[in-house]
């Protein structure tokens, strides 16, 4: 059990998180629990992560009862066995306001980069106490508002940006036979996904449209592209 003298100096301990999605939420609400003053860094204005902008018709892909927070259950009045975007969105908002997490977040901060200070840590030794090592990061931060930037020195990262966050997974293409020897418009699903309904279904309609790709966004598409134009083709 932790002493008295021990919990007041891992107060003094500072955490940075990188990413307000799910797993930034979850991470800031643990620290804080454990005592920590967490710092959440996140480039948008909003929280969410993948959730914050997505397709419209997008709904929840696994059954409610297996996609919720273990210690903040879904409200008596969402019903769907699997929720739209906007419920599911939501529902993480209300476990941020629950938990008061909103406090620790600085939204439009994107981190820019990460450097460690004063020695290199043990992949064998330094890692397994998250703070046994003396040395300490220097998160540097951009303002996206005002383009600032500042360094934050801190004794832990937490990085949660997601896999499919704001970085396009782009298939690679032979020489010459990618997107630059098409002649029409090429665009990847997160550019569509931050358009709003109206702009998204102007784009598509009337159109020929390839999608390349067969996972949920690539299917999710489809499917809007098959209403807006009344044809579907596999």
């Amino acid at each position: 059990m932790e002493s008295f003298n021990e919990r007041e100096s891992r107060k003094k301990e500072v955490i940075a998180i990188i990413g307000a999605g799910i797993s930034g939420l979850l991470a800031c609400k643990y620290a804080i629990t454990k005592g920590f003053d967490p710092i959440v860094f996140e480039s948008e204005s909003s929280i969410g992560g993948v959730w914050s902008k997505t397709i419209e018709s997008t709904k929840l892909q696994t059954p409610k009862p297996l996609y919720q927070f273990s210690d903040f259950p879904w409200p008596d009045s969402v019903t769907e066995m699997f929720p739209d975007h906007q419920t599911v969105l939501e529902y993480i908002e209300s476990y941020a306001r629950h938990f008061d997490l909103l406090r620790h977040i600085h939204f439009n901060s994107k981190v820019l980069s990460l450097s460690y200070e004063d020695g290199e840590p043990s992949l064998s030794g330094d890692w397994n106490d998250a703070f046994s090592s003396k040395g300490k990061w220097n998160v540097n931060v951009q303002d996206t508002l005002t383009l600032s930037t500042q360094v934050y020195q801190v004794d832990f990262v937490i990085v949660c940006v997601g896999r499919f966050s704001q970085v396009p997974n782009i298939p690679e293409f032979p020489p010459k036979k990618g997107a630059e020897a098409f002649e029409g418009q090429v665009i990847h699903s997160m550019e569509y996904s931050n358009m709003d309904p109206e702009t998204a279904a102007n784009f598509v309609k009337g159109k020929h449209v390839a999608i390349v790709g067969f996972q949920k966004s690539g299917m999710d598409i489809a499917m809007e592209c098959s209403t807006i134009n009344g044809n579907f083709h596999y």
